[in-house]
């Protein structure tokens, strides 16, 4: 759409630079659409269009998920609400492992990955953190395949950028951790997030279940999987997330100020670090760096589907939904957003059979 609209009708900017832009956005953390939509403002009307793209790119969707959310708040309990969902989550955990699937035949390929990708997981599973993962299997990764490089000067500061990006943030995060929901603790947490975040939208789900599960408890693993089946349903990025749960701890406060965070990073890379982005391409330790943060990524999701899958779960009826869901989404490439809407229709329907 982004294609269509810039390069064919516009005529904003020709194939060969949306390439490079496209190409541009897997080398920095958060959402690639957003980013796509931030650069390609950014090229067109320089910070003013940068500002202005972004905001309008995600605006549609925050409003859109508000007012679910406010449903959900309002209505999640109710006993139609939850048969709903009953049918809606194993399709969820479907969508995941389609997902794992697609990502994993690209991203696994070789020995060293995959073996990143399942020590991810079983060491996420152990208790171990998640950004603590993601950064040293992106590390075992470049020091592994560039050892060599790395006497080198050069190396070293590729290396040190996105640890500096990613590493203070997750700190100042887990310092500010309260049991009672605070505006600054949800802000600085999804700004973590935002910051550090490589790879699909679903490996938010690995940051929001240590986060808000395990670490803050303030959502319990169902109230995350009914975040996720949200935005999935809605148009926009899978990001705005972050606008249900902040809206379900918070109330629209809380809403306005996890969107701001998870978002606010990715405005900051795609202006400070498009300058630089020929020269990181080329670059073997950067790109052996991607290569290990995209498998860590793949453990972590993994570890955090098994988890919440076993929520999602909990009877035949939820066994077959699943995997019926997983089968037509690998096999024939199903639209997602038919098979939420035919998952809760199932879980009406099973809903009046009981009654």
């Amino acid at each position: 759409m982004m294609r269509d609209e810039t390069v064919t009708r516009r005529r904003w900017l020709d194939d060969q630079q949306f390439i490079d832009l496209l190409g541009a956005t897997n080398l920095i953390p958060g959402p690639n659409s957003t980013e796509m939509a931030i650069h390609l403002g950014f090229m067109r009307a320089g910070w003013r269009g940068l500002v202005v793209a972004g905001t309008l790119f995600i605006l549609p969707a925050f409003v859109i998920v508000l007012g679910c959310a406010w449903a959900y708040v309002r209505y999640g309990t109710t006993p139609q609400a939850e048969w709903l969902l009953y049918g809606v989550k194993p399709v969820i955990i479907a969508i995941v492992i389609q997902a794992l699937w697609g990502l994993g035949r690209t991203a696994l390929r070789g020995w060293l990955p995959a073996a990143v990708a399942g020590s991810v997981c079983a060491l996420y599973l152990a208790g171990f953190n998640e950004i603590a993962l993601l950064f040293g299997g992106a590390i075992a990764v470049l020091l592994i395949r560039n050892a060599r490089r790395l006497v080198t000067r050069g190396a070293a500061l590729v290396v040190a950028a996105p640890l500096v990006m990613g590493g203070a943030l997750p700190l100042l995060a887990s310092a500010s951790a309260e049991d009672e929901v605070s505006l600054t603790t949800l802000f600085l947490t999804f700004l973590k997030i935002g910051s550090v975040l490589y790879g699909s939208g679903y490996v938010l789900l690995a940051f929001l279940h240590n986060d808000f599960v395990v670490r803050l408890g303030w959502l319990t693993d169902q109230q995350l999987l009914d975040a996720v089946a949200v935005g999935q349903v809605t148009p926009g990025p899978v990001f705005t997330t972050a606008t249900f749960i902040g809206y379900v701890v918070a109330g629209v406060p809380g809403a306005i100020v996890a969107t701001i965070g998870i978002f606010l990073p990715s405005f900051v890379f795609v202006a400070v670090l498009n300058p630089f982005i020929p020269r990181l391409r080329a670059s073997a330790a950067f790109s052996s760096l991607l290569d290990g943060a995209n498998a860590s990524a793949l453990g972590l999701m993994a570890a955090v589907t098994w988890t919440l899958g076993r929520d999602a779960i909990v009877d035949g009826w939820t066994l077959t939904l699943a995997a019926m869901s997983a089968f037509l989404l690998i096999r024939f490439n199903t639209q997602s957003v038919w098979l939420v809407v035919l998952g809760a229709a199932a879980g009406a329907a099973l809903h009046n059979t009981v009654l």
